[in-house]
């Protein structure tokens, strides 16, 4: 009994030090200017620590996401857009879990929190 006490444990520690899925594709909802919702698409590839991916605005510009990182089931990433010639640059920190990722996004020292939901 003790034996698959350990083998259970061991599994369950392994899991929690590999994190959780990010790969794949990801949704999500903002109120947009008028009120209508928008969509925001995000594609994630976990390569070890490293985050690589991109996120979609609603005209459908692709955006890649910078300085993407994964610690257990904590990401974050930056991502940068250029509003003629003027940079602003949005910092993300989230939690990963199955199903879905809860990020807080910070712009300008204005914390906005969305939930996205995986589609692929």
């Amino acid at each position: 009994m003790k034996k698959l006490a350990l083998v259970v444990a061991m599994f369950l520690v392994a899991g929690l030090a590999f994190g959780a899925d990010v790969d794949g594709k990801w949704t999500t909802e903002l109120p947009g200017m008028d009120g209508a919702p928008m969509k925001i698409a995000y594609t994630f590839k976990a390569e070890g620590t490293t985050l690589t991916g991109s996120t979609t605005g609603p005209d459908g510009t692709q955006t890649p996401i910078k300085d993407g990182k994964i610690d257990g089931n904590n990401i974050s990433f930056a991502v940068v857009l250029d509003f003629g010639g003027q940079e602003m640059k949005m910092d993300y920190k989230g939690v990963v879990s199955p199903g879905e990722i809860k990020l807080t996004m910070d712009m300008m020292g204005q914390p906005m929190e969305m939930v996205l939901k995986k589609t692929q």
